[in-house]
């Protein structure tokens, strides 16, 4: 099944299997599905990931989801630039969930990285959603 928008295919798959108190759910693998990914587990939103490979497909991403005292770490996502509309940022513009306690994910020309890390490398980019 093609999507359009395979960002935010992945952030329903994990809204979705965290709404139904799921311990993991697995999501069709890409390169830029493998970093979002990476990214969730560095900061501790995820407790871990793995990827299974496929011989006849582009694989799969296990992500064992966290959860906290029966409530789920991630509390929501939004998908911010969309196909139709790319949303950029300059890195004094990049957005604060939260207030620092949510996670936006950033396209930058150092590659895929947190907002706290795209202020640290003092990058702006392409802001793909965000989490919280």
């Amino acid at each position: 099944m093609a999507h359009s928008d395979p960002i935010a295919d992945y952030l329903t798959r994990l809204r979705n299997a965290i709404q139904a108190k799921h311990k993991k759910v697995e999501i069709p693998a890409s390169n830029l599905k493998k970093e979002i990914t990476r990214i969730l587990a560095d900061n501790k939103l995820i407790t871990r990931y793995e990827v299974v490979p496929d011989v006849t497909k582009q694989g799969t991403i296990r992500i064992a989801l966290r959860y906290h005292e029966g409530s789920n770490v991630i509390k929501g996502t939004r998908r911010v630039s969309t196909p139709g509309r790319r949303t950029y940022r300059s890195v004094d513009q990049l957005p604060r969930v939260n207030n620092g306690l949510g996670l936006a994910i950033v396209s930058t020309s150092k590659g895929l990285m947190s907002d706290k890390q795209a202020r640290k490398e003092n990058v702006g980019g392409e802001v793909l959603c965000l989490i919280w």
